[in-house]
């Protein structure tokens, strides 16, 4: 009988526990985070993101490329913002990475409007998103609830692609952040609206691999236009040549045309695993590529987030609380 009663006593423990609801990362993780604490904050965001692409087009890209760099590295825990010695973002591979300002100035904003409430994490992640649907870019679901980190080093920042490495490289770098091939394809899709300086393209039209020639792989006469374009290492050129102001599939058009400017771009059309995904972009029906692009963010916005006690809520986007 004891041991009756003790098993009967279990059960109705293990009935118990079972009913409490767990405490879990995403208990502090949703869209309506700041409802109560800071209910203004995507408006803040959103006006802030807005006023400035409103007066340089480019900063749309430039931040969604700083939220992939961010997550890219230890996780979205703002470490790409931290600007201390030997950061991620004083590595030469952050070198060309934009949009500090506007997530500086967003921040100052929502410091006078909720002291120490929304961290710099999230502001990015909102930025990001706003950045895309100002442009008429695809919208996805952006839960708050990040907290920031308080490590950042600059060898880790280098392993983030920067447009020479070869597909194999690409593949496995995106898989160790949980992303897989199509995420690498429909993320790359970003380019549409991105600008690359010519120091990043450069050696595939004067000296491809140390051959004194062009890579055979770039169309003649964009490799001209490039020749034209590029009179100083640090001109810029835009990554889609035929609709640089428009989030559309043209971009993968162009790779199909030898038209891809950075090595990364077109290996992607040369490579039996990936260029299918690519012609795949291509014949979609309308409204796919901005499915798949939604749904990458939201993959990319998940990797290794603080939440809850994990990180902090700095003051200043720039420097660890003290």
């Amino acid at each position: 009988m004891k041991f009756g009663y003790l098993a009967l006593f279990v059960l109705l423990l293990h009935l118990e526990l079972s009913a409490i609801e767990p405490v879990t990362a995403a208990a502090n993780y949703s869209e309506d985070y700041y409802e109560d604490t800071c209910p203004d904050v995507v408006d803040i965001i959103n006006q802030k993101v807005d006023a400035w692409i409103e007066k340089d087009f480019t900063l749309a890209a430039s931040l969604i490329r700083l939220q992939f760099h961010d997550c890219a590295v230890r996780g979205c825990d703002g470490s790409i913002l931290l600007n201390s010695t030997a950061s991620e973002r004083t590595t030469s591979v952050s070198s060309t990475l934009r949009g500090f300002q506007v997530i500086d100035e967003i921040k100052a904003a929502l410091e006078e409007s909720c002291p120490r409430t929304v961290s710099c994490a999230d502001i990015l992640v909102g930025a990001a998103r706003e950045a895309s649907l100002f442009i008429e870019g695809p919208f996805w679901p952006v839960p708050f609830g990040l907290k920031d980190g308080t490590v950042s080093i600059d060898t880790e920042a280098e392993k983030v692609p920067h447009g020479h490495e070869n597909v194999t490289t690409l593949i496995n770098f995106f898989k160790s952040k949980g992303l897989d091939m199509q995420d690498l394809i429909t993320l790359s899709g970003a380019h549409t609206i991105r600008r690359a300086s010519c120091s990043t393209f450069i050696n595939r039209v004067n000296n491809f691999n140390g051959t004194g020639k062009p890579d055979p792989s770039l169309d003649a006469t964009y490799m001209n236009m490039l020749k034209k374009r590029c009179s100083r290492s640090t001109d810029l050129v835009n990554l889609d040549v035929t609709t640089p102001r428009t989030f559309d599939t043209v971009y993968y058009k162009n790779l199909q045309t030898k038209k891809g400017l950075l090595t990364t771009d077109q290996e992607l059309y040369m490579d039996p695993r990936t260029a299918p995904l690519v012609n795949t972009m291509v014949s979609s029906q309308p409204g796919t590529f901005e499915e798949l692009f939604s749904d990458a963010m939201v993959k990319l916005g998940n990797i290794g987030v603080l939440t809850g006690n994990e990180g902090e809520v700095p003051v200043n986007c720039n420097l660890v609380n003290s």
